[in-house]
């Protein structure tokens, strides 16, 4: 396979109002995953030049499993993270950096440069 899941289609709708089919999970090890450029949450447009739009969600899978060995896909990245399923990785990984790992090193940098600086002035 692909080396991911899909959600939705017109008889399953993933997103209320919207029959798009989304990626629900990036297998570990597969092709998608190890692509890099497939993302949990990403609407898919099209398989290989063919519009997804108002299919359903077995035909959906169909396309996808015909699609060959060298597969195109026509994304859309969701613009902000939603709740739920798209949004969870389940891997207790945040997909980011912590803040703690940016303020902590930056007020350390501060606070050296403010010693440093009160250290120059006592000398003067």
């Amino acid at each position: 396979g692909l080396g991911f899941n899909i959600v939705g289609g017109t008889d399953q709708q993933y997103v209320s109002n919207d029959s798009s089919i989304y990626v629900s999970r990036i297998k570990k090890d597969g092709a998608a995953y190890l692509d890099g450029r497939l993302q949990e949450g990403d609407k898919i447009l099209a398989v290989n030049g063919k519009d997804l739009k108002d299919l359903r969600h077995k035909d959906a899978v169909e396309l996808f499993r015909n699609a060959g060995y060298d597969v195109s896909l026509k994304i859309q990245r969701r613009l902000q993270p939603q709740n739920g399923p798209v949004g969870h990785r389940g891997d207790g990984e945040s997909g980011g950096l912590p803040l703690a790992a940016i303020l902590v090193p930056g007020l350390a940098l501060a606070a050296a440069a403010v010693w440093i600086l009160l250290r120059y002035r006592q000398r003067m």
